[in-house]
Order: structure tokens, then sequence, then C-alpha cells
């Protein structure tokens, strides 16, 4: 089990090494400390906000963390409500209205996975109902949501953490360090990509057979939104429709972006430009299914990001960062550079000169660069980090969440990081919508 003070304890010797240079690391610590008390006055009680699959997935991995206790649950979907007393027991307090939640005393903090167009009215919501704030990514639907929402933390002086668990994890805080330390030389380039061929992948949840104007609150869930009759594919696939979501961008760019942003210490690019479109999936959607985008960074490297929702293979995630020395590439649970430094002499071509030249120009030439020895070569080959066993970053990133909650120290995923992240992902929408080039100031966190 892991705990982040002690993250990158890396074994020893290698685990294993091929006379190819190729060798392997296990990262190693403990994600929770059995033997630690939380006293009763530490106990922190929480509410979900937006119980569907990412809400009731962060919840369980929530209540993981000790000293941590679900106590009531909101939804626009009656059998949602149902299912989270069968989950964590009919005690638990349910309601279609969350303001019901933030009214209660009892009630520390909040986990809010609503979608996109809710997560700026429910987060100010809370915060200035003195609860502390999980928020799940894309921060925002709005650019003009981030202001609101920072200011909202700052004027309450409560904590938000954004729900972009990469940030937590120990995989990307060696690819930090291995960058920071100049494994891969100088960086000029980072690819990352997700890909998905699957109709769930693709955002095709399953509608309940009970679906109806009865069951679910249609008028609450459309809030800011366009209004339109109740449509059961709206209400369980929102991430379809730009009303409510924000395409591939918002779902899978910005977990791509914050990686980025956390490894290199950025604040985000200045440039975008994006293309792409509904390729495959015309079901009514209105967000495309393809996505491809290039942004520039002022540290002087280039991000270039795809996702394909028709892929034609297994799902797959990963980021490569292409350096002056070499590569360093996450992808899973694992982080592996491939070293390959510069030759530290500039060469020669001489083989189209007279061989007195020749060997006239050889004998300069290593008057000049001295011949290495075997010994003093840099290493040359594969170097590979591997996070332990069943390694989750997103209880890391919630066990990071309650202990801000506890000390008020700051999170690692604060409102401006997430505003960041989630404003440099929706240049893409911007860029494809209007059919050119985008800018954005990320120290301000303008549009330009």
């Amino acid at each position: 089990m892991l705990n982040r003070r002690n993250f990158l304890k890396v074994a020893g010797t290698a685990a294993a090494e091929s006379i190819l240079g190729a060798k392997m690391y296990a990262l190693t610590a403990v994600q929770s400390e059995p033997t630690e008390a939380v006293s009763p006055n530490d106990h922190i009680q929480i509410a979900l906000i937006g119980a569907g699959i990412q809400g009731q997935g962060d919840t369980k991995t929530a209540i993981q963390v000790p000293g941590v206790k679900l106590v009531a649950v909101a939804d626009c979907y009656d059998g949602r409500l149902q299912h989270s007393k069968e989950l964590w027991g009919s005690d638990i307090f349910t309601t279609r209205d969350y303001k019901e939640i933030l009214a209660r005393k009892d009630i520390d903090a909040v986990i809010i996975a609503t979608p996109d167009h809710w997560h700026k009215q429910a987060a100010v919501d809370a915060m200035k109902a003195g609860k502390d704030v999980y928020c799940e990514k894309p921060m925002i639907h709005l650019y003009s949501d981030g202001p609101e929402i920072i200011e909202a933390a700052r004027s309450t002086n409560r904590i938000i953490q954004v729900g972009s668990q990469r940030v937590s994890s120990i995989i990307y805080a060696k690819a930090k360090e291995l960058l920071a330390s100049g494994a891969i030389g100088q960086l000029n380039m980072v690819t990352a990509r997700w890909d998905r061929n699957s109709s769930l992948g693709a955002w095709n949840y399953t509608v309940p057979l009970d679906a109806s104007t009865e069951t679910c609150d249609w008028p609450r869930f459309e809030g800011t939104a366009p209004k339109i009759p109740f449509n059961a594919n709206r209400f369980f696939q929102w991430r379809k429709w730009k009303a409510y979501g924000s395409g591939v961008a918002g779902d899978l760019f910005v977990h791509l972006f914050s990686g980025t942003h956390f490894i290199t210490g950025s604040n985000g690019p200045t440039r975008a430009m994006a293309t792409g479109g509904l390729r495959f999936w015309k079901d009514g959607r209105d967000v495309p299914d393809v996505m491809l985008g290039l942004f520039d960074y002022a540290q002087g490297f280039n991000l270039s990001l795809r996702v394909n929702f028709v892929d034609g293979g297994e799902e797959s995630e990963g980021l490569i960062f292409t350096g002056s020395e070499g590569t360093m590439e996450i992808a899973g649970n694992t982080v592996s550079v491939s070293r390959t430094p510069l030759q530290k002499e500039p060469g020669y071509t001489v083989g189209t000169f007279t061989d007195a030249m020749q060997k006239s120009i050889v004998e300069n030439y290593r008057q000049k660069y001295p011949a290495t020895h075997p010994s003093e070569a840099p290493f040359v080959g594969v170097e590979k980090y591997v996070a332990p066993a069943g390694y989750s970053d997103s209880f890391d990133h919630f066990k990071n969440f309650f202990s801000a909650v506890r000390t008020r120290k700051p999170v690692v995923e604060d409102a401006v990081f997430g505003f960041r992240a989630a404003g440099a992902a929706l240049l893409s929408n911007l860029s494809l919508e209007r059919g050119e080039i985008v800018k954005w100031d990320p120290d301000s966190m303008k549009l330009i």
C-alpha cells in the first residue's frame, strides 16, 4: 500500500537486467498505514453530488481512506439514489436537490461528479456553504467558470481538489523526477494519445428501463442548458452533447494536459490548433469522436494530442516525452526511459577525399576529440520503473484531498491548476469550432 510521503523509494538493484542494457526497477511505497489511528475528532463526513458511473466509483475509493464516511447522496435519477442505499446503507440520506445536502451541518466535504455544465454552480454553492470540494474534471464547462471557482475558493477559504488523479501518481512523480534530472536531455516534444474502440468507450452507456419524467428530474438536470423535452439518452449519455459535456477534450484531453503540466512544471500552452470530427458514431451526438490537437509551450516544447473512438484496437493511453538524449514513455502503471545520448563528437565524412587528406583530417580530428574509453561511455538502453501491483493513483488523490481537509494545507491539484488544465483542453473545441489557431495566456488564464 502506498503513501506519497515515501513514494519514490526505488529498489537498490535492478529487478531484471538484460545484456542489451535494459533495466527494470520496482517503485515501492505504502498506500495506507494500517496502524495509523484516526481520532473521532478527525473523522470526515462526505456527500456525493452526482451518483453516476464516475461518482459511484469515486465514492467507493474515497471511503477506503481511513476516517472518511459517506452520509448523503444527491442525484437526479431515483434509481441511483436507491442503489446508493443498497451500496452504502439504508441510513444514507438521499435527495434530488443537492442544496438539501449543503444545508446539513454534519457534512464536511462533497464529491461533485455531475455533468460538466453543473460543475461550477455546484462547486461554488458548496464552498459558500462551508464545504470542501472534490470536483471531477474538467473543472470548467465554460471559460467564465474558472475565475468564479477560483474566487469562491479564495473568498471562502475552502479546499478544492480537481479530479485528475494522475498528479498524485507515483508513476507521474517518477517521470517528473526523471525529466528534471536530465534523463532525456532537453525536452522538445510531448506526444499523447487516448484511443478507444467500443460502444461503451464512446459513451453509449446503458439507459435504465424505467427512465421517464417520473424517475428522472429532467428540469434540474438541464440547469443552464437549452430547454428541450425529456430525452433519456441525453440524461444518461450526456457526454455526447456539448450542452452538458465538453466532448473528448473535457473527458480525456484534460487528463493528458494534467499529466503533462505536472511533469513539466508548465502552466499551459500559448497556441492551439485542432482538427477532427464525427467519423463513426453518428448517432445524434454533436461532439467529435476523433480529435487531434497541436499546442505550443513557451518552455520550448510542443504537445501533440490524439483521441480516437474508432481505433480498431484495444483501449490505450500513453504519453511520450522526446528529448535531445532520449525518450520517456508513460503507459499504464509504468514509466520507461530509452536513453540515446547525443554524441560528444560531431563526427566526420571523409570517404570522398584522397587517402592523404582522409588521414590528415582524422589525425586532426583525434587531436581535438580524443577517443572515449568504453568505461566512460554513458548508459545507453532502457530503464523501466513499475508501480506495485494493485496501485491506485485515485486512492492517493483522495488521500491527499482528505489530508488537506484536515490540515488546511494545499492540495496537489487546486482550482488554478484545474483551470489551466481544463482551459488548455477546451482550446481544442474552440479551435475546431472556429477553424483557426487560438491563443491562450496560461499565466493569466485568459483567451487572447
